[in-house]
């Protein structure tokens, strides 16, 4: 039986969604508790791609095949009384035995979140800025990262990647008080790719750039972008989009963490 599971966790205590040996992981978490509730091993569970160290995700998809006679309500409910406090099940659902959660995508969505402010509340969830930011120099170079184009000069060497070209729906930015949001959608996304696109607004917004010097950077691999990555902890992963679905765009369509808002 296959199930498409929704799911949320903050990112802070893991090494990322893949299942690693010596380092705790969200996949490693569900590998745990999958085991448990099944008393099996004979399983499968793949997540729609892998989140870094420290990132967080609103809300990511996986499918689950394995042997079983319990609905989907009754798996959800058993998965989160084995979870820890940061992972959560949003929804299970049976679904095609086709489907696989990572192949089938079509778009990912992603958030940032950049505070102007201290904050002792949220600050796992942010990226404090101390300086000033030109927004509406950071929202125009936004734009500049839209359409298709070749992405590599934004990614770490991976071999799992087989082509940097990427079709990048949009790059908003929107400011709701001392938070500046970043809301990007593309087709998919290099290993480090949202994170570095961030550095880089940033650098506009500090006015060390200018909206028009990302052209060149796209077209130029030995920028060294790496050097203004931004730090894991405001990045979410916010939607995955299968076919038939309408990819959202605009600031009444993105879901935020109640935990910053």
């Amino acid at each position: 039986m296959r199930f498409k599971i929704y799911l949320e966790y903050e990112g802070t205590r893991y090494a990322g969604w893949q299942l690693q040996k010596n380092s705790k992981t969200i996949q490693g978490e569900f590998f745990r508790v999958i085991e448990q509730l099944f008393q099996t091993k004979t399983f499968e569970f793949y997540g729609s791609g892998r989140t870094d160290s420290g990132v967080h995700a609103i809300e990511q998809v996986a499918h689950l095949e394995v042997k079983t006679e319990l609905s989907a309500e009754k798996i959800k409910y058993s998965l989160n009384d084995r979870l820890p406090f940061d992972i959560n099940v949003l929804h299970v659902e049976k679904c095609n035995p086709k489907f696989h959660a990572r192949h089938d995508a079509t778009a990912r969505s992603y958030i940032y979140l950049i505070s102007r402010r201290k904050t002792a509340l949220g600050k796992q969830f942010v990226w404090w800025i101390k300086d000033e930011l030109d927004f509406r120099a950071m929202k125009e170079a936004g734009k500049v990262f839209e359409g298709f184009k070749d992405f590599q000069a934004f990614s770490e060497d991976s071999p799992e990647e087989k082509s940097t070209l990427v079709e990048l729906n949009y790059c908003d930015l929107y400011e709701y008080g001392d938070t500046i949001i970043i809301h990007i959608c593309g087709s998919h996304f290099l290993w480090k790719m949202v994170r570095r696109m961030t550095g880089i607004l940033v650098e506009v917004g500090r006015k060390n750039l200018k909206p028009k010097d990302i052209n060149d950077i796209l077209q130029d691999p030995e920028f060294p972008v790496a050097k203004y990555t931004a730090p894991p902890s405001g990045l979410f992963l916010e939607k995955v989009y299968y076919p038939g679905e309408k990819v959202l765009r605009g600031e009444d369509t993105f879901k935020l963490p109640f935990s910053v808002i």
